[in-house]
C-alpha cells in the first residue's frame, strides 16, 4: 500500500444489512463485513422497520470491529469515516449515522455522508478498478433493487486531482421497484422471501414465452418504469387457473418446514408454474434492458452500469451483455457480493467525496428520501 492511498471506513445501515468495510484508495477492498437480517424478516415477507433498527443496534459495534480486524489495521489508521445518510429506513439510518458520528469524533477523523444510491454506482466502479478495467464516463447507470429502480446519467469532472461525480435522474419507477415486484410475485406463488434469487433459479426451467404479459403503457417520460401491472397480471393468471392452488399450498407447507431451497420448491412446481415464473422474469428483464439501453442511445453514451440487488439476477446479466454488445455499448456489473447492500461501496463513494473536499459534521441527519445529485 502506498502512502497516497487513503483508508476509508464505510458504514452502511439503510435497510436490513448492517455492514462495515475498509477500502484503500477507493479501489482496494481490505475488508467487507455484512450482517444480514433476512432470517429475521423472512416470516413477515418483507422488512419490518422497527425490527431492522433493533438489529442494527445489536450488530453495529461487532460488525465494525470485525471489518477493522479483517483489514489488518487499527481504527486510528483510517483517514475518514463514510456513512450512509439516506435514502432508506429512518430508524435504520440513524443507527449507522449516530455510530459514525461518534466514531469520527472520538478518532478526530473527517466524517463523510454518502448517498446510498451513489454507493451502488461506485460498487461497479470499485470492482472494475480492482479487475484492472477502465470504465469510460459519462455513463447511464441503472440502480435496480427491492427499493429502487432508477436511471441516472453519471459523469465525473476533475477536482483536487480526483474525479468529482455528478448525477442527473433520467427516469424511475412510478410504482413498484423491480425487486419489490419479484418479492410480491414470490409471495403469491409461495416461493419464500426474498423472492428474487429463487425466481431466478426456477425461471431457468420454464418457457419464457409461454405466458404473454403486456408491455406497460406509460405516458410522458419514456424512461420511466412500471411493474405493478405485471404483478397484477400474475395475480389474475392465478385466478384464471385455480388448478395451481394445490401446489401453492404444498409449497407454503414446505416453507413452513424450512424447505426453502430452489430444488425443493421446483419439485413442488408444475410445468405451468415454471412457465409463469420464466415469463414473469422475461417481461421484467426486457423492460429493464430496453429502457436502459434506449436511454444510453438517447444520451449518446457508450457505457452502461447496472447495480443493486436485482443486478445479481443471471438473466438480467445475460440480456444486458447480449444486447449491449449488439448495440456497441459496454455494460458493467459488480460481483453478486457487491450488488446487494454493502459498506465497501459506501467507502468507495466516500473516498471520492473525501478527495473532493466534502465533509460532514455532527449536524448530519438521516434522510429517508434523498435525491442523488
Amino acid at each position: 500500500m502506498t502512502t497516497r492511498e487513503h483508508l476509508i471506513l464505510g458504514i452502511e445501515s439503510s435497510c436490513d444489512e448492517t455492514a462495515a468495510a475498509v477500502v484503500a484508495g477507493g479501489r482496494r477492498i481490505l475488508s467487507s463485513v455484512v450482517a444480514s437480517q433476512v432470517d429475521i424478516h423472512r416470516k413477515y415477507g418483507g422488512v419490518v422497520p422497527e425490527l431492522a433498527s433493533r438489529e442494527h443496534l445489536r450488530q453495529i459495534v461487532p460488525v465494525v470491529r470485525e471489518a477493522i480486524a479483517q483489514a489488518g489495521v487499527e481504527l486510528r489508521d483510517v483517514d475518514a469515516v463514510a456513512v450512509t445518510r439516506g435514502p432508506g429506513l429512518i430508524g435504520a439510518l440513524l443507527v449507522g449515522i449516530t455510530y459514525g458520528k461518534v466514531l469520527a469524533m472520538a478518532l478526530g477523523k473527517p466524517l463523510v455522508g454518502v448517498n446510498h444510491l451513489e454507493g451502488h454506482v461506485h460498487a461497479v466502479l470499485l470492482e472494475a478498478h480492482g479487475a484492472g478495467k477502465r470504465i469510460e464516463l459519462p455513463a447511464v447507470c441503472l440502480i435496480v433493487s427491492g427499493g429502487h429502480t432508477i436511471l441516472y446519467y453519471v459523469k465525473s469532472e476533475p477536482v483536487n486531482g480526483a474525479g468529482k461525480f455528478s448525477y442527473a435522474r433520467i427516469g424511475g419507477t412510478r410504482d413498484d421497484a423491480a425487486g419489490e415486484a419479484y418479492d410480491k410475485v414470490a409471495r403469491m406463488l409461495a416461493l419464500g422471501y426474498p423472492g428474487g434469487p429463487v425466481i431466478d433459479k426456477l425461471a431457468a426451467h420454464g418457457n419464457p414465452r409461454a405466458v404473454r404479459f403486456a408491455d406497460p403503457k406509460i405516458k410522458g417520460n419514456p424512461y420511466d418504469f412500471s411493474f405493478s401491472g405485471i404483478k397484477t397480471a400474475v395475480l389474475y393468471h392465478l385466478r384464471r387457473n385455480p388448478q395451481l392452488q394445490p401446489e401453492i399450498d404444498a409449497r407454503q407447507q414446505a416453507l413452513a418446514r424450512g424447505e426453502r431451497g430452489a430444488d425443493a420448491l421446483r419439485a413442488l412446481s408444475s410445468p405451468e408454474t415454471l412457465d409463469l415464473i420464466a415469463s414473469f422474469q422475461r417481461s421484467v428483464v426486457e423492460n429493464l434492458v430496453d429502457r436502459t439501453l434506449a436511454a444510453a442511445g438517447e444520451h449518446g453514451v457508450r457505457t452502461v452500469l447496472v447495480s443493486g440487488g436485482v443486478a445479481a439476477n443471471s438473466e438480467l446479466r445475460r440480456s444486458f451483455e447480449t444486447e449491449s454488445a449488439r448495440r456497441g455499448i459496454s455494460s458493467y456489473f459488480p460481483s453478486r457480493a457487491l450488488s446487494t447492500d454493502n459498506a465497501a461501496m459506501i467507502a468507495a463513494a466516500g473516498h471520492a467525496r473525501f478527495l473532493a473536499g466534502d465533509r460532514a459534521d455532527v449536524t448530519l441527519e438521516a434522510e429517508a428520501v434523498l435525491p442523488l445529485v
